[in-house]
């Protein structure tokens, strides 16, 4: 397991972000077939991995390991934490796998140990100087102007960066990663509608942040 993260990290890319501020969050959508599959797939891949299938582990290693490293950048705001940050979520995974519940997609339950474990190192490691937090969304291609190299970038980075961390890292799950409230509670251990909820507020509160940048007086950001 450890290789295979390993063999991932050395060509990794830094994940970028965009992201939608309308106020609505969108209503959620039924259990879709691709999820039934995911946790049908994972469940049988989790059972073969508990009686020592390391091929097993290398398969979900390679399945999540794009996700989680993209998470883990955005937790720890540097390349190299996030780095260490997925080796040992995934150790602990695989430490832990008899807990895990069967029957679900084994993706969520990998992101809630990465941002336990992220938060714990978030507040215990001095931060870099060098590159600073920003979330994973340092090159961040607007989502408000088509340019990538326009100021919108840096403007929306300090606009996420006045968010509760809680609601920058939903919003961020929400809108660049495309996954729904229920994975999304499942990753934060919170209720569907708690999601949307802190999904809303997010994206009132950008709004708010944005319209001084690119708003009229009333304050709307797109049509």
């Amino acid at each position: 397991m450890t290789q295979a993260a390993r063999r991932w990290t050395e060509s990794r890319t830094r994940p970028s972000v965009s992201l939608s501020v309308s106020a609505n969050a969108p209503a959620e959508p039924r259990e879709s077939p691709e999820r039934l599959a995911a946790a049908e797939r994972d469940g049988a891949l989790v059972a073969r991995a508990r009686a020592g299938d390391t091929a097993a582990v290398d398969v979900l290693v390679r399945t999540y390991m794009e996700q989680a490293f993209r998470v883990a950048y955005r937790v720890v705001g540097h390349r190299e934490d996030a780095e260490d940050l997925v080796q040992e979520a995934f150790m602990a995974a695989h430490q832990y796998l008899d807990s895990f519940e069967m029957g679900r997609p084994f993706g969520p339950w990998l992101i809630r140990i990465v941002l336990n474990r992220g938060s714990n190192l978030r507040r215990s490691r001095t931060r870099r100087s060098t590159e600073p937090e920003v979330d994973g969304v340092s090159e961040a291609p607007s989502a408000l102007l088509e340019s990538e190299r326009s100021d919108t970038g840096k403007i929306l980075q300090e606009a996420l960066a006045t968010l509760p961390e809680r609601q920058r890292m939903i919003v961020t799950l929400f809108d660049v990663d495309g996954l729904t409230s229920t994975e999304i509670g499942e990753m934060m251990e919170l209720a569907p509608g708690t999601v949307r909820w802190h999904l809303h507020e997010a994206r009132r509160h950008l709004r708010g942040v944005l319209s001084r940048f690119f708003g009229g007086d009333d304050g709307r950001l797109d049509a």
